[in-house]
């Protein structure tokens, strides 16, 4: 009750009260945050279909946050699998897509991905994203630019 008087009390500038904690938005994903599964691989459909959505459990950056074009660790029907954050939900910078939800496309370890194609729109700021990343010997992932259908 005191809480959410304190809350009412605070200006409307980026700072939202949802009963339990006050805190601005952010530019990233974090451990434990649902991601939708936007690849037609049939692990991540068929959690999506159950309302089993992955988690996040571990962000590989240095930062401990994750961005458009990072690449995840996410606990999926009890399993774990790699993914690469392909959309955000967040506040976004000048030119970068905000989305509904947040998008990731499971890939395995060389960085190939579990589905055949990308059923949401990617950004196209992953192009040179992804191909940064790619390795000559380790993880190609510009194989995700290949299978999507749509850019924006």
């Amino acid at each position: 009750m005191v809480f959410q008087k304190l809350c009412s009390n605070l200006p409307a500038y980026g700072v939202m009260c949802r009963g339990v904690h006050c805190s601005s938005t952010s530019r990233q994903v974090q451990k434990m945050t649902r991601l939708r599964v936007v690849d037609n691989s049939e692990i991540g459909k068929a959690a999506m279909l159950e309302g089993k959505p992955p988690k996040i459990i571990h962000v590989y950056s240095k930062a401990k946050f994750g961005v458009t074009g990072d690449r995840v660790l996410v606990t999926i029907k009890g399993e774990m699998k790699k993914a690469i954050l392909v959309g955000c939900h967040q506040e976004q910078k000048a030119f970068i897509p905000k989305f509904d939800s947040n998008n990731a496309v499971l890939v395995d370890e060389n960085g190939s991905p579990l589905g055949t194609r990308i059923l949401a729109p990617i950004p196209t700021l992953l192009r040179k994203k992804l191909k940064d990343m790619s390795r000559p010997k380790g993880a190609d992932y510009t194989k995700l630019l290949s299978i999507a259908t749509r850019f924006v």
